[in-house]
């Protein structure tokens, strides 16, 4: 049988101990280039390791209900998704539970949100809900195997 989730705006609450969103909320930790500028310091831990970079994802897009197959996790590092494009895209994380995805929940981001998924933490595909679907992603870069996936005897449905 098919279980239905149903996705939920993101919010630095809801994904707190799974993943950490980056956003420009609130007033700015430092202003600088004489008032034009506000940064917003230091919004996500990168945990990794080895070497850091930076690429670029393109991925199709999605549309709801999505029928979510699969979860995957890096043992080795975080992952910052920052989407270079202004649409919704969808977030599901998970707890592990005996090697194993346990308990899905989905969010829906929007523009100017992104999201760092903690090392070793399940997480759907990316999954932008408009084209183009555009990513900077900073992750761990080195050759060595740092994906586990799971596959679901029965998939998730994911709506709004």
């Amino acid at each position: 049988m098919t279980t239905t989730l149903h996705a939920t705006p993101i919010t630095a609450d809801a994904i707190a101990g799974l993943a950490e969103l980056i956003e420009a909320a609130g007033p700015a930790d430092k202003v600088i280039n004489k008032g034009l500028c506000g940064r917003f310091h230091d919004r996500a831990t990168l945990d990794i390791e080895g070497e850091a970079g930076i690429s670029v994802f393109q991925s199709a897009s999605f549309a709801m209900p999505f029928r979510m197959e699969m979860m995957e996790r890096h043992p080795h590092g975080s992952q910052a998704f920052l989407p270079m494009q202004q649409g919704e895209y969808l977030v599901v994380l998970a707890d592990d539970r005996d090697g194993r995805p346990h308990a899905p929940r989905a969010f829906i981001a929007g523009p100017g949100q992104g999201v760092n998924i903690g090392r070793n933490v399940w997480h759907g595909v990316l999954c932008p809900l408009s084209d183009p679907g555009l990513f900077m992603v900073v992750d761990r870069v080195t050759d060595s195997p740092n994906l586990e996936e799971h596959w679901f005897d029965e998939p998730y449905l994911i709506d709004r």
